[in-house]
C-alpha cells in the first residue's frame, strides 16, 4: 500500500528579479527570462482605465478598437495574422489601467512585431467598426444587467464610492450611442503615451525581442503624465432593490478599507480567506454546508490604485435572504469575539500560500504578479515579504483586525432580488 507523500508548506518563496531596459524616451521594459519553453509574452500597460475617461465607455472602446483596423491593416487582416501565428491576444481593462498582451512562440516574434506595431501605434478607429462595436456592447450590457448578481455588483460599487465617483459609476448602456471616433482619438492621444506606459516581457527572450520592443515604445508619442485626483467616496450603507420576478437574492456586504500599500492589507487578506476565501471557510461551512442557503459564497480584498475594499458576495433563495444575512453577520461577529484556533488559521495560511505558488508556476504567472508589484510602486521582493507576513500572523492579530475593521455599523449591505 502506497503511503501518501508528506505535505510540505514552504516557509519562503524566491521571486525572480526583473531586468530593466529603459528606452530613449524613458519607457521601462521589464524582462523576466525563462528558457524552459520556446514561448514569450509581452504586456503593454497604460494608465488608461475607466477612471481616466472623460466620457462613459470611451476607455474600453478605445482599448478594444486598437485591433479593429490600422493604417496598414484591416481588422480582418489583423485577426487572421494573429490566428495564423497561433498568437494569444488579450485586451483587459480595469478602473485604473489597460493591458495589451500577446503570447506566442519565440520563433514567430519578428512576424508578430509588425502587427503589434500597427495595433499599438497606428490604430485608425474606423467609424464603421466603432458603430458595430458599440451596438454589440450596448446589447450585451443590457442583457447582463438583467442578472441580479450584476445589478448587486454595480449597486455595491455605487454604495461604497457614490454613483458619481469613477470607481463607483455605472453608466446607462444607451450612452454607447454618444461615443464618436473623435472621442477615441482624443483619449488615445492623451493616455497612450510614453509617459503613461511600461512593458513587461517574460519567457524565452533574446536581444532581438528587446530591440523590437524598444523600437515600438520609442515611437510612442510624448505627452504629459496625467495627474490622478479622485473625489472623496460618498458611502451609502444600505441599498435594497426588490425584484418581484426574481427567485433568488444577490447579497453583497463589505466596506471601504485601503489599497495594497497599507500595512494591514495582507492581514485583511487573511481575514477574508478565513471568512470566505476557500471551500472550508467559515461562510461556506455555515451558509452552504450547515444551512443549505447557497451553492457558494466568497470573501476577498479588492485592490484599486487609490482605494481598496472588502467584499462578501453570495446568492440565496429570496425567502432565505434575511436568514443568510444574519448568518453572515454572525460569522463576522464570531471572528471579532473569539480567537481563531491555530489549526484553522494554519489551514487558511496554507490555502493562501498554495494559491501564491499556483500563480507563480510559470513565467506568465510571474509576469502577472510582476505587473501588479510595479503598479503598486514595489518590486518582486514584495511578494516574498507578503508570504512572510502571512506566515507570521497570529490568532490575536486576526481578532484585532476583525475588531478594528469589521464593526457592523461600518459595513455596507446591498441586496437585490
Amino acid at each position: 500500500m502506497r503511503e501518501q507523500p508528506q505535505i510540505v508548506i514552504p516557509d519562503s518563496v524566491v521571486m525572480p528579479r526583473t531586468e530593466i531596459h529603459t528606452a530613449k524616451n524613458g519607457v521601462k521594459i521589464y524582462t523576466l527570462q525563462s528558457d524552459d519553453f520556446e514561448v514569450v509574452r509581452f504586456t503593454f500597460v497604460f494608465r488608461a482605465g475607466t477612471s481616466m475617461q472623460h466620457k462613459p465607455f470611451t476607455a474600453s472602446a478605445t482599448l478594444n478598437m486598437l485591433s479593429e483596423g490600422s493604417r496598414s491593416m484591416t481588422a480582418q487582416q489583423i485577426a487572421e495574422t494573429l490566428d495564423f501565428y497561433g498568437t494569444y491576444f488579450d485586451l483587459n481593462i480595469d478602473r485604473d489601467y489597460v493591458y495589451i498582451s500577446l503570447a506566442l512562440l519565440t520563433k514567430f516574434c519578428d512576424n508578430m512585431f509588425l502587427v503589434l506595431r500597427e495595433i499599438i501605434l497606428n490604430p485608425t478607429f474606423n467609424d464603421s467598426e466603432l458603430r458595430t462595436y458599440c451596438n454589440k456592447r450596448q446589447q450585451g450590457l443590457a442583457i447582463e444587467r438583467r442578472k441580479i448578481d450584476v445589478q448587486s455588483r454595480e449597486l455595491f460599487g455605487q454604495a461604497l464610492f457614490g454613483s458619481e465617483h469613477p470607481y463607483g459609476a455605472s453608466d446607462d448602456e444607451s450612452l454607447y450611442n454618444n461615443i464618436t471616433r473623435e472621442d477615441l482619438v482624443k483619449l488615445y492621444g492623451e493616455l497612450y503615451t510614453a509617459e503613461n506606459c511600461f512593458v513587461v516581457c517574460s519567457g524565452n527572450i533574446d536581444q532581438s525581442v528587446i530591440r523590437n520592443l524598444e523600437q515600438i515604445v520609442e515611437a510612442l508619442p510624448s505627452g504629459r503624465k496625467p495627474e490622478v485626483t479622485l473625489p472623496k467616496p460618498e458611502t451609502t450603507y444600505s441599498i435594497r432593490k426588490p425584484i418581484d420576478t426574481a427567485v433568488q437574492s444577490s447579497i453583497r456586504i463589505g466596506r471601504l478599507l485601503f489599497p495594497r500599500s497599507h500595512p494591514d492589507f495582507v492581514g485583511m487578506q487573511v481575514v477574508a480567506m478565513i471568512l470566505g476565501g476557500y471551500f472550508s471557510s467559515r461562510l461556506m461551512q455555515n451558509l452552504r454546508e450547515k444551512n443549505g442557503y447557497t451553492y457558494g459564497v466568497m470573501a476577498a480584498m479588492i485592490n484599486f490604485d487609490k482605494e481598496g475594499y472588502l467584499a462578501i458576495a453570495t446568492q440565496v433563495r429570496h425567502e432565505e435572504a434575511e436568514a443568510a444575512l444574519a448568518e453572515i453577520y454572525f460569522e463576522i461577529e464570531r471572528l471579532r469575539r473569539e480567537l481563531i484556533s491555530e489549526e484553522e488559521l494554519q489551514l487558511a495560511k496554507n490555502m493562501m500560500i498554495g494559491e501564491i505558488l499556483r500563480i507563480l508556476d510559470g513565467p506568465f504567472g510571474i509576469a502577472d504578479v510582476t505587473i501588479e508589484n510595479i503598479m503598486c510602486g514595489t518590486d518582486n521582493s514584495a511578494t516574498e515579504e507578503n508570504l512572510q507576513a502571512i506566515l507570521a500572523i497570529t490568532p490575536e492579530q486576526v481578532q484585532e483586525l476583525a475588531v478594528k475593521y469589521l464593526r457592523r455599523e461600518d459595513l455596507v449591505e446591498v441586496v437585490v432580488g
